[in-house]
């Protein structure tokens, strides 16, 4: 797993301090044994305990379903969907993303959740 937690200006709730999934990855011998859940609840737990983060979020491909299964198997949901995201600027074959979030419990009233109904 490639994690951060990231964000800046303690008043602006969309900047504000949130964890960030770069990747996550587990072999194909050692899949559905927990590893990713593992990975995913220790990056949710620096996310609040560390930082106060009012959120984790990740960017997914709308294609890659076993993963949009499990994350939501985890609790995050679609928050919105980024154009273009993969394959960059408009490119013929470029695919877009889930951004997918889960609230942490600094975000008591969910805020950081409600999903966008306009891609970006």
């Amino acid at each position: 797993m490639l994690g951060k937690v990231e964000g800046d200006k303690e008043d602006d709730f969309k900047k504000n301090w949130h964890g960030h999934v770069s990747a996550v990855t587990v072999a194909p011998q050692f899949r559905r044994q927990g590893l990713a859940r593992s990975l995913m609840d220790y990056l949710e737990e620096v996310t609040i305990k560390r930082h106060n983060g009012f959120f984790v979020d990740l960017f997914v491909r709308p294609s890659n379903e076993v993963a949009i299964n499990m994350y939501k198997s985890l609790g995050y949901i679609v928050y919105r969907r980024v154009l273009g995201y993969y394959g960059g600027g408009g490119e013929k074959g470029a695919e877009d993303a889930f951004d997918m979030r889960k609230a942490m419990p600094r975000d008591v009233n969910k805020v950081t959740v409600v999903p966008l109904e306009k891609p970006i």
